[in-house]
């Protein structure tokens, strides 16, 4: 019998990119859900998905404070706000429901991507919650 999440993506995506995401969604199902919906809808040549709650004043495990990079040639063309609202749109619709409090967004296109290019950290949480 199978989950409700695999047989939701059944036949969209390959059988190697399910498993991975079936192996991650037991321990990271926001993260894995963001991960999915971008691979899903922009097929990235490259995505980094980075869940920056720890360094916020939030229980540990959360997941509420995400960085990603995605590269797509689907941002050819688009401005910086369109491909963000892009990929907004498609976190909104993959989670329904689930609250992410922050969600930081590098998009580029491939000929914009540099292969040797990291993602930052954020910078540490100055406190939140009234400090």
């Amino acid at each position: 019998m199978l989950s409700g999440f695999r047989r939701r993506w059944c036949g969209l995506i390959s059988k190697p990119q399910l498993q991975l995401i079936t192996m991650a969604t037991n321990q990271n199902p926001i993260e894995s859900a963001i991960r999915a919906g971008l691979t899903k809808e922009l097929s990235p040549v490259h995505l980094d998905v980075v869940n920056e709650s720890y360094m916020h004043n939030v229980p540990k495990g959360s997941e509420t404070h995400f960085k990603v990079l995605v590269v797509s040639q689907q941002f050819e063309g688009l401005p910086l706000i369109k491909r963000h609202r892009l990929v907004n749109e498609i976190v909104k619709t993959q989670l329904a429901g689930d609250f992410v409090h922050a969600l930081s967004i590098v998009a580029k296109t491939p000929v914009q991507w540099d292969e040797a290019y990291k993602l930052e950290p954020s910078p540490n949480c100055k406190g939140g919650f009234g400090k």
